[in-house]
């Protein structure tokens, strides 16, 4: 068995005293770990870090098995990843993130949308936007897509402020107010069609988080007997942080 993909690599352990098990979310392959031979090695060991992109070849004599990857640097991003509190919390947290999709399991657009956040990780004015947006695009991959184009009482697409915990779909200011104290935000980076280069403000992320990670813990982590991830509340800690020295610094 082999194929060649490209992935990002999101996890790295030691195997005996030379080689590694590298997981990676592939392409065309999803999240797939494999054995690198000599992988603790100088040469090596740099291009096997978090954040990187490698070429790959995987090797195998059956396809359950680990099987082997050959590597080769494409994006070498963890070097400077290192020097950002909030990119190292963040690719720690991504790959949380990914472990919630099925090993082997296709996805390419959770690849394409890691490798644009991996690019960015060390903005901290974007980057907190990009990753509480990848928590509703792991939700809809999980099968819990989040409704946000419309509200659910009105079917109106403007005015959405709010987000009802038990049906996951939007609700505009107006038909929200009489119950507003049970509804969760719904910060406007978050609603449909907004812009990429959105920078929110730091009472912006606080409830998009709020609302992404009350659907997270509910539906996906608590299913699995587990918490939200510490790295998840370390990347809060560096993007609240972060955010509020953009703002220092912008004024």
């Amino acid at each position: 068995m082999e194929w060649r993909d490209e992935g990002l690599v999101i996890g790295v352990r030691r195997h005996g005293e030379h080689s590694s098990i590298v997981e990676a979310m592939t392409r065309a392959h999803g999240r797939h770990l494999g054995l690198v031979r000599g992988g603790r090695s100088s040469r090596l060991n740099a291009a096997l870090q978090p954040g990187n992109t490698l070429a790959l070849v995987w090797r195998a004599r059956l396809d359950e098995h680990l099987g082997a990857f050959a590597i080769e640097p494409m994006a070498a991003r963890a070097g400077r990843l290192m020097e950002s509190a909030l990119a190292l919390a963040g690719i720690a947290y991504l790959g949380a993130l990914a472990r919630l999709l099925p090993e082997r399991d296709p996805h390419q657009a959770v690849y394409e949308a890691l490798t644009l956040i991996a690019d960015r990780l060390d903005d901290e004015a974007l980057a907190p936007a990009l990753v509480a947006r990848f928590e509703a695009q792991i939700l809809a991959e999980c099968g819990f897509r989040l409704d946000l184009a419309r509200c659910s009482a009105t079917g109106a697409s403007e005015g959405l402020v709010y987000v009802s915990p038990r049906s996951g779909r939007a609700v505009s200011a107006e038909a929200g107010a009489p119950w507003r104290d049970r509804l969760l935000p719904l910060p406007a980076f978050m609603r449909e069609g907004a812009r990429l280069e959105a920078r929110p403000s730091a009472e912006e992320i606080a409830d998009g988080f709020r609302m992404t990670g009350f659907f997270l813990a509910r539906d996906l982590f608590s299913l699995r007997g587990e918490p939200l991830p510490d790295s998840r509340a370390a990347f809060l800690i560096a993007a609240m942080k972060g955010a509020r020295q953009v703002v220092h610094d912008n004024n």
